[in-house]
C-alpha cells in the first residue's frame, strides 16, 4: 500500500467491515474464522523487517518462507507482536487524499486479492496484502516502498491466506 491509499470492501462481498491500512480504511472478511478465534493457535506468522521475509512457523517450526517489501523508513512497518484481525478476498483500494476508489478487483488490483489485516492504529490498518504484476519487482528486489503494509506475490499471499486464521499471531522484528 502506498501512502495516501485506503483499501475498502464493497457491502456485498463482505461479512463485516473493518478498517484498514497505512492510510487506508476498510476490508471485512470473507469465509474465515470468526473474529473470536482462539489466540492459543500453535503456527504464528513471523515478519523479519531486516532480512524481509516473512515466515508461517507452527510450534516454533518453519512451514513457508517467502520475501516481502516493506514500509519505507518515513512509513515503517510497524514491529511488535500483533493478531491477524481480518481476513479480505478482494479489496478494494481507495486513495485517503483524494477519496478516489478504484473499483478494480482481483490479483493486478492494487491491494491484489488478499488481505490479512494484523495491526489498527486510529481509522487505518496495517496489513499483509498481494501485489499486482506491475510492482512485483518491489517483493522481488524486497524493497521498502510502503506506507507500512506488507507487500506479498499473489500465489504467496493466497497460500498465506488460506493456512492462518482470525487470531494468529503475527511478530514483527527487525
Amino acid at each position: 500500500m502506498l501512502a495516501g491509499q485506503l483499501a475498502t470492501v464493497p457491502a456485498s462481498l463482505a461479512e463485516s467491515s473493518a478498517t484498514v491500512a497505512g492510510a487506508a480504511t476498510a476490508p471485512a472478511a470473507l469465509g474465515t474464522a470468526p473474529a473470536t478465534a482462539a489466540i492459543s493457535s500453535t503456527r504464528d506468522i513471523l515478519l523479519e523487517l531486516g532480512k524481509r521475509q516473512i515466515s508461517l512457523r507452527e510450534n516454533g517450526q518453519v512451514l513457508h518462507t517467502w520475501p516481502v517489501a516493506i514500509g519505507d523508513p518515513n512509513t515503517p512497518t510497524p514491529t511488535g507482536r500483533f493478531q491477524v484481525k481480518n481476513k479480505v478476498i478482494n479489496p478494494i483500494y481507495q486513495s485517503t487524499k483524494s477519496g478516489k476508489v478504484v473499483q478494480k478487483i482481483g490479483p493486478q488490483a492494487p491491494l491484489g486479492d488478499r488481505w490479512i489485516g494484523f495491526k489498527h492504529s486510529g481509522p487505518n490498518q496495517f496489513g499483509i496484502h498481494g501485489t499486482p504484476d506491475a510492482w512485483a519487482w518491489t517483493v522481488t528486489s524486497r524493497a521498502a516502498v510502503s506506507n507500512g503494509c506488507v507487500r506479498m506475490l499473489t500465489p504467496h499471499v493466497r497460500k498465506l491466506f488460506e493456512l492462518v486464521d482470525v487470531g494468529t499471531p503475527v511478530i514483527v522484528q527487525r
